[in-house]
């Protein structure tokens, strides 16, 4: 095991790494910006060392400052948590370069499959089924036409290599693709540095189901079920359960499996999710691989009392598999809600400084949080504040139990999205387990 890891990364996530390497008994070196000094992870990691100011083009993406910091302190490790450096390959490469272990998989799988279009083409030679659309991405606008006239409208335009929701579109005609087509190229080329775009089927009902995958670095392999993450705004979760509601076991074991399949196709290590869309008639397809920790990882963990952050750390040491499938079984229903400042009407960020911060303490809650009254949020990050997970005997149960929680949560000083997190929990449709990816757009009437 590691004598020492630096976390490469922020906020909750950062704090929950932090945890994870303790409870190994491994030292921790945080790096943070000007805007992240006075944060609970920079108080709570054994060293911190400012990199920069707070945008994170000039700190958290700055690769050469980080291998530094990480050489200097001895760290033989990089966590990149999620977001930031967590799939970028040429940070992975230059870690390897150095001599330092990058957690996750290999540069090279990351470069495959950080490229959305040659993760399909991957995917599909591998016998996975993919979502319907380009085999290759157009060229053009004109060559963009034809192929949506082959694949049928609606269709979604995407960015190569998006994620979180940026640099996707949905057109519903010709002049609708052609809108979003310079819409999508501009936010790729923005936020990702590649203007390329691809286009899939539109599906209006699909659910979001991942798989939950652990690989060792000795072509062992096994998947933690799934995690329905359809509810969503802005085509970025905000809602996430595990197991699946509506899910049959036939459907649930097939998905598995094939998430199994695709992983050993590409020789892949460490942890990852395999994203697929489900539509109405139970068939799934390939929508892409997160070769990192989701954000999401908690209601697994719950579910399947295993710490997804420490097994990350044990297989990037050289660790074997400790776990056979069959050594793996569901326990309850778990669900976990994201908490973000930002406006519940419109879904912007809402930065600020929050007077009051209170989250009650329950048995079988969970909340990864690093926020505390006082704490300023800035516009320079991700919004997110916390993540609260309920864990219960069975689906209704956890409903309840994060109901209750929200209830009692009172934050001042900043907006916040918690009314909208009640409106759906208290929606008979997703009570009944029917929600979709367009949910918080047709059910709640929000604009997304």
């Amino acid at each position: 095991m590691f004598n020492k890891v630096l976390i490469a990364n922020r906020g909750e996530i950062a704090l929950r790494l932090l945890r994870a390497a303790q409870a190994l008994q491994i030292r921790t070196v945080l790096v943070y910006s000007e805007a992240d000094q006075d944060t609970l992870p920079v108080k709570e990691a054994d060293e911190a060392y400012l990199i920069g100011p707070p945008p994170v083009a000039q700190s958290y993406l700055q690769v050469e400052k980080i291998l530094e910091v990480a050489k200097k302190t001895g760290a033989q490790a990089i966590h990149p948590g999620y977001g930031l450096l967590s799939e970028n390959a040429t940070f992975a490469r230059r870690c390897a370069e150095e001599g330092i272990k990058f957690i996750g998989p290999s540069a090279s799988i990351i470069a495959i499959m950080g490229d959305k279009v040659a993760a399909r083409r991957t995917m599909a030679a591998a016998g996975v089924p993919v979502v319907p659309g380009t085999e290759r991405a157009p060229e053009d606008l004109q060559a963009a036409l034809v192929e949506a006239n082959r694949i049928g409208y609606p269709i979604m335009v995407k960015a190569a290599a998006g994620g979180g929701g940026i640099g996707m579109q949905i057109a519903h005609d010709e002049s609708a693709l052609a809108a979003a087509w310079e819409s999508c190229a501009h936010r790729g080329g923005r936020f990702f540095g590649d203007r390329t775009l691809f286009l899939e089927r539109y599906f209006s009902r699909s659910r979001h189901i991942e798989v939950q995958l652990m690989a060792d670095e000795h072509g062992n392999a096994i998947h933690l079920f799934e995690r329905d993450c359809s509810i969503q705004r802005r085509h970025q979760k905000i809602v996430e359960e595990a197991p699946a509601a509506q899910l049959s076991l036939e459907l649930r074991e097939k998905m598995g499996q094939v998430a199994l399949k695709a992983a050993r196709a590409i020789g892949y290590s460490n942890v990852g999710t395999m994203e697929f869309l489900v539509d109405e008639d139970d068939n799934f397809y390939f929508l892409e691989m997160n070769t990192r920790l989701q954000v999401e990882h908690p209601v697994t963990e719950m579910v399947t009392n295993i710490d997804i952050a420490q097994a990350q750390y044990r297989i990037a040491a050289g660790e074997k598999l400790w776990l056979q499938q069959e050594d793996v079984a569901l326990q309850g229903h778990a669900i976990e809600v994201r908490l973000y400042a930002e406006n519940p009407d419109n879904f912007l960020p809402s930065p600020g400084r929050i007077n009051h911060f209170y989250i009650p303490q329950k048995e079988n809650v969970r909340v990864d949080g690093w926020v505390q009254s006082g704490t300023v949020v800035t516009p320079y990050y991700d919004p997110l504040l916390a993540k609260i997970i309920a864990h219960g005997e069975n689906r209704a149960e956890a409903i309840a139990m994060l109901q209750a929680t929200l209830q009692e949560t009172e934050i001042e000083g900043i907006k916040t999205n918690l009314p909208v997190l009640k409106d759906i929990l208290a929606h008979h449709t997703f009570q009944a387990g029917e929600g979709n990816c367009y949910f918080v757009r047709e059910m709640l009437g929000k604009a997304v």
